[in-house]
């Protein structure tokens, strides 16, 4: 029989502290660019302000907190926009979304009904479990700043987002499919 050590109860508590610290992403991409420097930190503590700051705090943190200009909202992959709520991020500075995993694809309906339902016009932010495959999805659904994961290369993310010159679906920033604008164009 294998012995299986039984985690103490400190090392639950050390990784608790582990997760509840700001997390600063070395790796971001913005508008299609690396970005020279990543101010924001994320902060997952539900319970407490980050010292550093700006920030991405949980979003009833974020709201308990709206006129502290350094914080913005951070949405969670379950995060349900209503009409309410998405008049009240219309007035964040810039909203992170997080993919728990990349598994996770509820991030991209997130971004999408924050650009074209609720009109939001400022920085969507990917933070979380983001790889370079995902990008140029993102890309279309509203973000404009991905956080790369620790183990992605950002060349190879600034190649990914050049792969496809041509798009058949219409999108956040293409409203027309591509047979509607060769018809367009045809005319």
């Amino acid at each position: 029989m294998p012995n299986n050590p039984v985690p103490n109860k400190t090392d639950e508590t050390q990784t608790e502290a582990v997760e509840q610290t700001p997390v600063h992403v070395d790796h971001l991409i913005a508008n299609g660019e690396l970005a020279a420097e990543n101010t924001w930190c994320v902060s997952y503590d539900a319970d407490a302000l980050p010292e550093q700051r700006p920030a991405f705090v949980p979003l009833a943190l974020w709201q308990a907190n709206q006129e502290d200009a350094e914080l913005a909202p951070l949405l969670t992959s379950d995060t349900e926009l209503t009409a309410e709520l998405g008049k009240q991020l219309g007035n964040a500075p810039a909203i992170a979304i997080d993919f728990p995993a990349f598994t996770d694809g509820r991030g991209y309906s997130i971004a999408r009904l924050l650009r074209e339902r609720y009109g939001y016009s400022g920085e969507v932010r990917a933070v979380g479990d983001v790889l370079v495959d995902q990008l140029e999805y993102m890309r279309r659904c509203g973000f404009t700043a991905m956080a790369l994961r620790d183990d992605q290369h950002p060349e190879d993310a600034l190649r990914a987002l050049s792969f496809f010159s041509v798009r058949y679906q219409p999108d956040v920033e293409e409203r027309q499919a591509l047979f509607e604008r060769r018809l367009a164009d045809n005319k």
